[in-house]
């Protein structure tokens, strides 16, 4: 089955309604939630990845977007500048999910896809902003 990520902003009025149980329920689509920051009454994000038949994709973002929920792809990889990077690490200290590593026969930057959640903390990290995100 396909899975997609998906970087979703709700509006204030959005943040209390049962938003991933009706993916689950009307869609057949199987929501993970990576990441989110959602309060009453202010505008929240989400990073949601979602597993589900091919043909149920569509229905389920139109049910989000028919929501007023804003949904765009979530970034798709990790771009590193090999010319700026200086192998120090910091990025790997604070890679909670260890999607970031320091290869031990190589010691080059090694990143996992399927681990990273998208949080930005490694290029938050990076004193030569050498790590940046790819949508």
């Amino acid at each position: 089955m396909p899975r997609k990520r998906f970087d979703l902003t709700f509006p204030p009025n959005q943040a209390t309604k049962p938003i991933t149980y009706h993916l689950v329920k009307d869609y057949d689509l199987t929501p993970n939630i990576l990441r989110a920051q959602i309060q009453p009454g202010q505008e929240g994000r989400m990073l949601l990845e979602i597993t589900g038949p091919k043909e149920s994709f569509d229905a389920g973002v139109a049910f989000l977007e028919a929501e007023g929920i804003t949904v765009q792809p979530a970034a798709t990889d990790i771009c590193l500048d090999e010319d700026a990077c200086v192998l120090c690490g910091l990025c790997t200290a604070v890679c909670r999910p260890g999607a970031l590593t320091m290869s031990a026969e190589t010691g080059a930057l090694v990143f996992d896809k399927d681990k990273c959640v998208y949080c930005e903390a490694c290029v938050v990290a990076c004193p030569r902003r050498a790590i940046t995100l790819s949508f």
